[in-house]
């Protein structure tokens, strides 16, 4: 591993934990949707930092090339992300048919609420 891959892994972990953090502080990105993005972060940074770490889990796993459990864990982040939201926007679907269907319903009552007056006013 060169020196210059070693800086660029330590650089692009630390610099996903900051956004993370930045974009929590500013309550841009909720609890629930930061966790994945900050263990993901700090996993790379320990592999980043600590080498010896991957390949170790490498071998504790199984995995002959320890990149490879770096491509599947990424995705397998990334696919419990894609559920999570998956979940979410399943949620506020239903939410917002309710919400439209509680507005059809009242502009009903209302429209049917200003046919009497106004045929009294013609009087």
């Amino acid at each position: 591993m060169t020196i210059q891959s070693y800086v660029l892994g330590i650089a692009a972990a630390a610099a996903t934990l900051v956004i993370v953090i930045e974009l929590l502080r500013r309550r841009h990105l909720r609890e629930r949707h930061a966790i994945w993005w900050l263990t993901a972060g700090v996993l790379a940074l320990v592999a980043g930092v600590f080498p010896a770490t991957l390949v170790w889990a490498a071998d504790v796993v199984g995995i002959e090339v320890p990149i490879n459990l770096v491509f599947f864990v990424s995705i397998a982040v990334l696919f419990l992300v894609c559920l999570q939201h998956s979940a979410e926007l399943t949620k506020l679907e239903s939410k917002t048919q309710a919400l439209a269907e509680r507005i059809a319903l009242l502009e009903l009552e209302i429209a049917s609420a200003q046919r009497p007056s106004d045929s009294q006013s013609r009087d």
